[in-house]
């Protein structure tokens, strides 16, 4: 079975025989609530990059490489709240934009060919003093290890290879790509969902450093935020144990519980695509950006520390 559609059963499988998630079939039914998620609200970006938070002014090939080497460190949300987060005008920015800005800046400071910059050899080579650095975080936090790992991971998995000659191999297919990130690096094989493997074909797309016939094909990108946001408006509901675990901040262990969550959202966006004719990965950009706004942010959402998202 091709990923994608082993992706989209699954995910359907485990909604259907999830015990604490459930998804709210008259909340899909209702066209107001779907035309409002799915609706660019004035103010929010459409599907971008940010070209401040993003290393984006490159060579394309320097641009695919900072890319694969973010989403190769494109996980941690449960460690997030205790790092040290940069600030934008005075204010701290998401775990992820503390991750994916610090990386930019040291791109932006070692171009290639000046010094370490995210070629295969040197991240072969990376270990945890040399990340924290990089993300101006301490290495005590148990993520600076897991990053160090997956970026020699990358490195061993590219060899000679740059992330557009994996680009090429896979002939211009989303779902290519992202299979052969899933079965040849560990801390990829996502079972079920594949978030980052598949996100690393939406992010190249979006910063036009490369294109895919079938982007379309791409589910969302299951995380905690989308899943949060979908709760917040009803279209999933927790039943009351696993409600108060994650209004009390409690970290969910993998599995159970947390893998019904990530499959419900999946399958609930799948319907929502269905109706609505948004695709997708559109549909997750388009949450993920409305999870931004302080209400969602203000409750609280699930944390689960795993190397997938």
């Amino acid at each position: 079975m091709p990923l994608l559609d082993e992706v989209r059963a699954e995910c359907a499988q485990i909604a259907a025989q999830a015990r604490s998630v459930r998804i709210d079939t008259d909340a899909l039914a209702d066209d107001e609530l779907l035309t409002r998620l799915v609706t660019v609200a004035p103010g929010e970006p459409e599907a971008s990059l940010d070209p401040v938070r993003h290393y984006l002014e490159g060579e394309p090939a320097d641009v695919a490489d900072y890319l694969l080497a973010l989403d190769a460190i494109n996980f941690g949300s449960g460690w997030f709240p205790g790092l040290h987060k940069r600030l934008d005008r005075g204010e701290p920015v998401s775990g992820y934009f503390t991750v994916s800005w610090s990386l930019a800046d040291h791109v932006r400071a070692h171009p290639r060919g000046e010094g370490p910059a995210l070629g295969a050899a040197w991240l072969r080579t990376v270990d945890t003093p040399t990340i924290a650095a990089i993300l101006e975080q301490p290495t005590d936090i148990e993520l600076m290890s897991l990053y160090a790992q997956a970026l020699r991971q990358l490195g061993r998995f590219l060899g000679e290879r740059r992330a557009l000659d994996l680009v090429a191999q896979c002939g211009g297919s989303a779902e290519r790509l992202a299979q052969a990130l899933a079965r040849g690096m560990a801390m990829w094989d996502d079972r079920h969902f594949y978030k980052r493997a598949q996100i690393l074909a939406a992010d190249l797309a979006l910063a036009g450093v490369a294109t895919f016939e079938d982007l379309d094909r791409l589910t969302i990108f299951a995380d905690n935020l989308v899943p949060h946001v979908l709760r917040c408006e009803g279209v999933l509901v927790y039943d009351d144990a696993l409600a108060a675990r994650i209004d009390a901040g409690e970290v969910l262990p993998p599995g159970g519980p947390e893998r019904e969550i990530r499959a419900c959202a999946l399958h609930a966006c799948e319907q929502i695509s269905a109706r609505t004719g948004v695709a997708a990965r559109v549909l997750d950009n388009r949450l993920w950006n409305r999870g931004q706004r302080p209400e969602y942010k203000a409750r609280p959402r699930h944390r689960c520390r795993c190397v997938y998202y």
